[in-house]
């Protein structure tokens, strides 16, 4: 079979669109265009309508309540709210906020932002499998933190955490528990009230919805979380996120995360099955290390370091492949991953990385070529290494 290039495997990075969402959506741009505030008419209740239907869809899939739901620009405005939203609406019971430093920058940087404005603040390491340490966790948490946050699945290296495990420390002492699911909605089971979740963000575009998009479940009982809202202007999602509601964008999201589940197990196991025998194929070279476990992990991320090449030589090398070598969000930054550092990665290791990215449209076939094209590219590259240190 042959294959057209590039071949994408950035999946982590963002998602096509699915047809199916864009059928959907479409008319809300042009026949049932109104304002979901406009009450007082037709147009308006149309538009209303869809987005309760959103609403409903996403609350169903996290086992939380629609109203529990709010709609924001993405999963980056959602970590922003929840975050400094409870630090300031808490900061009168305690001033303290756990993380961990393999957040997404999306995380990390309103905690270093709550740092800046005389907040106290605690980033947790992993081990090299990148896990939390549950234990370094419990002993964190002081009379003084409001908010434990840490991520459902990693934007690089595709670890998962034990959410369940991670929401009964922080019900059990008190404080709130706040998970960035923007790589996981929709590829792994979520359940609020059975993780003890009290924040949950996501992310349109990285399940097959639309950019520009997300949103932020908020628990409204035991208990029932306070935000300080980070926008102003009109009141809407009910004061805590104020601005016209993006209708369209809104039912693509709803009808991607319906979608995802109705697809899940299928897609994942589909997706495991190719990433291993990726990862098998690539340990044919020798030198080849996993950043991260193995399982838990998202069922289509491979993360891999080569010894003797040279990172943006390999990326360089590989352009029928789009590949990345860390987070979109940091690729304008010269500086090797923050995530491989922190899993103990070597500089040059981190920069010798590859993120793989499998997801709904990629084949076989596809999975076959990176694999030929990937060897083929670091055996070319060792040898010339091996030339140069000869001479």
């Amino acid at each position: 079979m042959s294959v057209k290039t590039p071949v994408y495997l950035d999946y982590q990075s963002t998602t096509p669109v699915d047809p199916r969402v864009v059928t959907r959506m479409l008319p809300f741009f042009t026949e049932r265009f109104g304002n979901a505030a406009s009450v007082e008419h037709r147009f308006g209740w149309e538009a209303e309508e869809a987005v309760a239907q959103a609403r409903e869809r996403l609350a169903t899939s996290i086992g939380a309540k629609p109203e529990e739901i709010v709609f924001t620009s993405g999963a980056t405005e959602s970590n922003n709210l929840a975050i400094l939203g409870v630090a300031w609406a808490y900061r009168r019971k305690g001033d303290h906020l756990i993380t961990v430093a393999t957040e997404h920058k999306a995380v990390l940087d309103p905690f270093e932002a709550w740092r800046r404005e005389g907040g106290q603040v605690t980033v947790l390491p992993v081990g090299r499998d990148g896990m939390l340490d549950l234990q370094r966790l419990e002993d964190a948490v002081t009379d003084r933190t409001t908010l434990v946050s840490v991520m459902a699945a990693n934007n690089e290296i595709g670890v998962l955490q034990d959410l369940e495990a991670i929401g009964r420390i922080a019900k059990n002492r008190g404080v709130l528990f706040h998970s960035d699911a923007a790589q996981a909605l929709g590829k792994i089971d979520l359940d609020m009230d059975a993780m003890g979740i009290d924040l949950l963000s996501f992310s349109g575009h990285k399940i097959y919805a639309p950019k520009g998009i997300g949103g932020l479940y908020v628990r409204r009982r035991n208990p029932r979380v306070r935000l300080a809202p980070q926008i102003f202007g009109g009141g809407h999602e009910r004061g805590l996120r104020s601005g016209t509601l993006n209708v369209p964008a809104i039912v693509a999201l709803g009808e991607a995360v319906f979608l995802a589940r109705t697809e899940m197990t299928e897609e994942a196991e589909r997706l495991r099955t190719w990433r291993d025998k990726l990862w098998t194929g690539l340990q044919r070279l020798g030198g080849v290390f996993l950043n991260g476990a193995l399982e838990p992990r998202l069922p289509g991320n491979l993360n891999v370091s080569f010894d003797g090449v040279a990172g943006e030589k390999l990326l360089l090398g590989l352009q029928d492949l789009a590949l990345s070598s860390r987070s979109a969000c940091t690729t304008a930054s010269d500086t090797p991953s923050h995530v491989l550092a922190a899993i103990g990665a070597e500089t040059e290791a981190a920069r010798a990385a590859l993120r793989i990215g499998l997801g709904r449209f990629t084949t076989e076939a596809e999975c076959a070529y990176a694999e030929s094209r990937i060897v083929e590219e670091v055996k070319k590259l060792r040898v010339r290494a091996a030339w140069h240190a000869a001479v």
